[in-house]
């Protein structure tokens, strides 16, 4: 235990700030739990229970080496015991020292008394070690009162009243109570301050938008109280509100957070001392704050004249007693503390009730139907899975991700184990098991460290390094190790990547068995062999089973979460290292470190990169580990997700998840989403929750041939990548790096060599990257091959939606879409063996003018080569690989080929997913908003008998293939003639957007489904975090308080505007498939189903594309955009608000194209 002990210097008083529960090593072994746990029955402390504890085990163990010398002196004689050490115990404790006993004889007794001396040694032992680990624990204890006597409770206050009110109550506290002192310190008015003091409190905008340090000041009290540090999170807000400069940078949420936490203590004195600071900075207090001292009054059982002042000041500042009960988010123990406190003033009173009517009904006509009473016709589909199948997939989901990691077999091929790798795999693990011990002590030390600083008042990283055990921590680290590349990694991409880990594994929540008990019943809905009284959408049937709100994180600026990762990553450059003989096998015995901090140029940039030692990669290629650790929010679940049923609730059990995904520390897509009706978003979430649900398998005989390339060279003209020992080397001979040095050398050569080493080193880099990518999606792949799994999805700030999962999903390349297939499995029926043969077609990119009869009628013709591929697809005539996607395309193949020789091919049960992809989507909709009717051809919004391709339109009008840049022009210059109407909308756009970036403001619009989007572009933002293996400095585009970036602004807002317009296209689509039983999937603008269902499909897809632009999106537009940005009369005499508002009257107008055609329009999706 002496390696992690870390109480030299100082005091060790940054021993006292360790949090409640398992820091470490000693808590690993359950060493605090005398001192943290709860209260125990006796009226002994739990110190002086363990001490006793102690001694009696001594004098238990004396008892029993007596009787041991008895019964040796009765058998033998002149055996001699080994003297075992015993503590010599305080004389109250009855102890007595160890002797030495003798016995004699031989026979049996020495293998008797051989066991029982080695027994009884390994009984002292454990003892010893208890003993030891005792008296830390009373060490700690002690430190711990001694430095919380050190961080200031008492407040340093501006205003002279207040200071000598303070005074005079702590003077005279027997005789006035702190109760009564809050009452009357409530009825003072907020203190009107002078010059630049009474103008800190402000802050612009609302709290909830807090950027830099306030954001930061913010997260650091939040994790305070997260980790038991509460009196620290009084010291830091003391200390900042005692300086007029920090002053400035507290809110009101601040006080009242530090406030909430002294309330679940009971601790009045130190919630009246927040009072006085929030009076002293001007600031009235709200419900919060009401609540957080009620809920005080509650433990503490007092006086009903107290609790009678204290609300009826609440009333005369305007605030209801309701209100505490329904707009402050409370759990249940806090509540009913609050609640007991107002009904010693109030008996009778009743809080209100949350109202039982109906939820709310999303009204957009476009919802209409999905929210109307339900249709006897509707037919919600339901999963394969019965009840208890179900219910075991939620447990073994559950149990991942309360593990917070998972572990995979690597797909890598399986080295011989021969001594070489039996030796590396023994080193590698007496290495971790040392690195292990040295980041633990590393770790403390840190901690150490950085507690002195937040002791100073100082925003340290201490709270956010409590947040994990040390044991996570630890795991972690070593997990980067692992996984870090030959070449190394950017510091600040690790520093970002550690800072994120941390902060998505705090977010874990608790409420395992609420959850499971829900959950249970939420499945009756999807299971096979279950009903429930009436057909409903999942989030309909998960709220009516009480669902209560997950708690709102507040994000942590990046500066922080860069400034964290990099204070981890620092302390595994400090405690990994190896012995030097691993890298020179004649060098001294000496210690090296493990990672080398070096700066590399990459696209003309000097970065700085944390690189491992050759000979740490060779130790680890020799060993041949088949191991990769993944988070379990980065991996598919096991059971179907969480309805998503508000902007921060829904997919994964217990990892919170954002609806709508954005760069970490940006939080203004949050708010827009918080602020927004909940109604509003009942289309988005509906419509997550649809895809969430989708089960899905591993195609197998396509992962193994996959493999089985992976395994050799790799095949990179079929998406496999090749494995680094295919990667370019660097030159040799006189081209070798040291021929630079060469006197002979001339300076234009050694720039040669330079560019060529560089070159071969980014062809590596980018080989390794690949086989890495791959790597983890087939190792995942062969994890879940014989599982049913699920791809939650949540949406980027346009509304386009993706997979949580970032390595195995459906959106990657052909060989990642070839891998996957339904779960659940749908009879072909009469029409759906010719869509496979369509699907079969369009994969191989030939006959995209042709038929869809034409691509039938050839795919027929190919059947000899299609049969090949599927039965010898790497010895046959391989017709599949010169698909334009090969994977999909061989897929295909065995599909056709079972369903073929199926006896009856209509009641084949196929799972394979058919796409139909829209015919350049965007211009479709650019057409459809302009009702241009040449626009509307060219992209197959007419009928017509063969598909348009607006391309080879353009060529054809143009005749020109010999340039290839003039063709380029030719071509955009065609397009905009044949599509003038899109052409006005996009400069309406585009002008819009640059006159709104002008009035110092981000583009926001919401979508015809109501989901508000602004564009997250702003003029960079810069903070340095300096310090440590090298400055960082951290870049944000999405930091409100700067200016928006114009450019950004105005050239983002009409292809993102057409993306949200696209993705409620397919939101409409997906709920309306849903209704009719359909499984439904998408990539954007390319719809996947079962083969049988793809007629049903592509009708509502025509049909919703039509709803979707008979609303007057662009005159809904303009009226939102002036609205929001051309009505506050304090800005309407700007020059740059009145241009704005002059371009918004003027919306494009329309031409007259008939949308009806639409839905007779076979190629519009084909």
């Amino acid at each position: 235990m002496s390696a992690v002990r870390w109480g030299r210097g100082a005091a060790g008083f940054g021993r006292a700030l360790w949090p409640a529960g398992p820091p470490g090593l000693l808590a690993e072994e359950g060493a605090l739990g005398g001192v943290w746990g709860r209260k125990r029955s006796s009226t002994a402390s739990p110190c002086e229970q363990d001490r006793r504890k102690d001694w009696g085990h001594a004098e238990l163990l004396e008892v029993l080496k007596a009787r041991v010398r008895q019964l040796q002196a009765e058998g033998v004689a002149e055996v001699t015991v080994k003297r075992v050490a015993v503590p010599r115990a305080p004389e109250a404790g009855g102890a007595q020292p160890a002797r030495q006993a003798k016995a004699g004889a031989e026979g049996a007794a020495p293998a008797l008394s051989s066991r029982w001396a080695q027994k009884l040694d390994n009984d002292q032992r454990l003892m010893e070690k208890r003993k030891q680990r005792l008296e830390g624990k009373l060490q700690k204890h002690v430190e711990k009162v001694a430095w919380q006597k050190q961080l200031r409770l008492e407040p340093r206050l501006l205003s002279r009243k207040l200071a000598s009110q303070l005074q005079h109550w702590e003077q005279g506290t027997p005789r006035s109570p702190w109760e009564e002192q809050l009452a009357q310190l409530l009825q003072e008015a907020p203190q009107r301050l002078g010059g630049k003091a009474a103008a800190a409190p402000a802050v612009r905008g609302p709290e909830s938008r807090l950027e830099g340090q306030q954001q930061r000041l913010l997260s650091f009290f939040e994790c305070c109280l997260l980790t038991g540090h509460l009196p620290l999170a009084h010291h830091v807000l003391v200390t900042h509100h005692s300086k007029s400069q920090q002053r400035r940078l507290l809110t009101l949420s601040m006080y009242n957070m530090v406030m909430l936490g002294w309330a679940r203590q009971g601790s009045f004195k130190e919630l009246t001392y927040v009072f006085f600071m929030l009076k002293d900075a001007g600031l009235a207090p709200d419900l919060r704050s009401y609540a957080a001292a009620l809920q005080c009054m509650g433990r503490l059982d007092q006086d009903a004249g107290t609790i009678r002042r204290c609300l009826k000041q609440m009333a005369q500042d305007g605030l209801q007693l309701q209100g505490l009960f329904t707009a402050v988010p409370l759990g249940a123990e806090e509540r009913a503390e609050l609640l007991r406190a107002v009904r010693k003033a109030k008996p009778s009173f009743t809080p209100p009730r949350l109202p039982v009517s109906p939820p709310q009904v999303n009204t957009s006509p476009l919802l209409r139907d999905i929210y109307a009473k339900q249709d006897p016709a509707v037919s919600y589909p339901r999963l394969h899975l019965s009840l208890k199948e179900l219910q075991g997939l939620f447990r073994r989901q559950l149990r991942v991700e309360m593990a917070t990691t998972i572990t995979v077999e690597s797909v890598e091929k399986v080295p011989l184990l021969t001594k070489e790798v039996l030796h590396a795999r023994k080193t590698l693990a007496g290495l971790r098991s040392r690195w292990k011990t040295a980041l633990y002590q590393e770790l403390q030390e840190t901690k150490e460290s950085e507690a002195h600083a937040a002791q100073e008042g100082r925003l340290s990283l201490f709270p956010y390094l409590c947040l994990l055990s040390e044991k996570e921590v630890v795991g972690m680290l070593l997990q980067t190790l692992q996984a870090l590349p030959a070449q190394g990694e950017s510091l600040l991409f690790l520093a970002h990547e550690l800072g994120l880990r941390v902060f998505k594994r705090k977010q874990l929540r608790n409420e395992v068995q609420e959850l499971e008990q829900r959950y249970s019943e939420y499945l009756h809905l999807l299971a096979s062999d279950t009903q429930v009284e009436e057909p409903c959408l999942p989030r309909q049937r998960w709220e009516a089973l009480g669902e209560t709100e997950a708690p709102h994180e507040q994000p942590w600026p990046t500066s922080v979460v860069v400034q964290l990762g990099k204070q981890l990553a620092e302390v595994l450059v400090r405690a990994a290292r190896m012995p030097s003989s691993l890298a020179a096998p004649r060098s001294p015995a000496t210690l090296i470190p493990v990672l080398y901090h070096v700066y590399s140029f990459r696209s003309f940039r000097q970065i700085g990169i944390l690189k491992p030692h050759p000979a740490f990669t060779q130790l680890l290629e020799t060993a041949a580990e088949r191991t990769l650790t993944f988070e379990s929010t980065d991996v598919p679940m096991l059971c179907p997700p969480l309805p998503w049923t508000s902007p921060h609730s829904g997919a994964f059990l217990l990892s919170p998840t954002k609806m709508m995904r954005s760069v970490e520390g940006s939080q203004q897509h949050q708010l827009l989403l918080e602020r927004c009706p909940p109604a509003e978003l009942h289309g988005a979430l509906d419509a997550l929750t649809q895809l969430g649900n989708c089960a899905w398998r591993v195609n197998g005989r396509v992962l193994d041939l996959v493999l089985e390339l992976f395994n050799d060279k790799g095949c990179p003209r079929l998406g496999v990548p090749a494995p680094p020992s295919e990667a370019p080397r660097p030159p040799e001979g006189r081209q070798a790096p040291k021929g630079c040095l060469l006197p002979e050398v001339s300076p234009a050569e050694k720039a040669e060599m330079r560019r060529e080493l560089a070159r071969r080193l980014k062809v590596a880099r980018e080989m390794q990257s690949l086989r890495a990518d791959a790597l983890y999606r087939l190792s995942l792949a062969q994890h879940l091959r014989h599982c049913v799994f699920w791809l939650p999805h949540n949406m980027d700030f346009r509304g386009r939606t993706y997979p949580c999962s970032p390595h195995f999903n459906h959106l990657g390349s052909d060989l990642a879409r070839a891998l996957l297939e339904f779960a659940q499995g749908r009879p072909l029926g009469p029409h759906g063996l010719n869509w496979l043969k369509i699907h079969l077609v369009n994969l191989t990119g030939l006959k995209k003018r042709e038929s869809l009869e034409a691509r039938r009628d050839y795919a027929d013709e190919l059947m000899e080569d299609i049969l090949d591929s599927a039965d010898r697809p790497m010895t046959g005539r391989k017709w599949w690989m010169e698909a334009d996607e090969p994977w999909q395309a061989l897929a295909c193949c065995m599909e056709v080929a079972r369903a073929v020789r199926a006896p009856d091919p209509t009641a084949y049960v196929s799972h394979f997913p058919v796409h139909q992809d829209g015919s350049c989507n965007g211009l479709q909709h650019y057409a459809a908003l302009g009702r241009d009717g040449a626009g509307a051809a060219s992209v197959n919004l007419l009928p017509s008998d063969l598909p348009q391709d607006v391309y080879s339109e353009v060529a054809a009008q143009d005749f020109v293939w010999e340039a290839s840049h003039y063709l380029v022009r030719q071509v955009f210059n065609s397009l905009q003639e044949m599509f003038s109407g899109t052409r006005s909308i996009q400069r309406w756009l585009t002008e819009s957007a640059r006159l709104i970036s002008h009035t110092g403001s981000a583009v926001e619009w919401v979508t015809p489904l109501g989901i508000p989007i602004v564009q997250p572009y702003h003029r960079d933002s810069k903070v340095m975090i300096k310090g440590g293996l090298q400055s960082l400095t951290v870049s944000s585009s999405v930091d409100t308080s700067q200016k928006p970036n114009t450019l950004k602004q105005k050239n983002g807002f009409p292809p993102n505007f057409i993306h949200s317009l696209d993705s409620s296209h397919m939101i409409l689509t997906a709920l309306h498939c849903y209704r009719k039983g359909l499984t439904f999937v998408s990539v954007h603008d390319c719809f996947w189903t079962h083969a049988a269902d793809v007629a049903v499909m592509n009708q509502v897809c025509r049909e919703q594309f039509v709803r979707l632009h008979s609303q007057p999106i662009l005159h809904n537009l303009s009226r939102f955009l002036i609205k929001r940005f051309c009505s506050d009369p304090r800005t309407s005499k700007s020059v740059w608000v009145s241009r704005l508002m002059d371009t918004l009257l003027s919306v494009p107008k329309a031409g007259t194209f008939n949308l009806e055609q639409v839905k007779r329009s076979t190629y519009f999706f084909s």
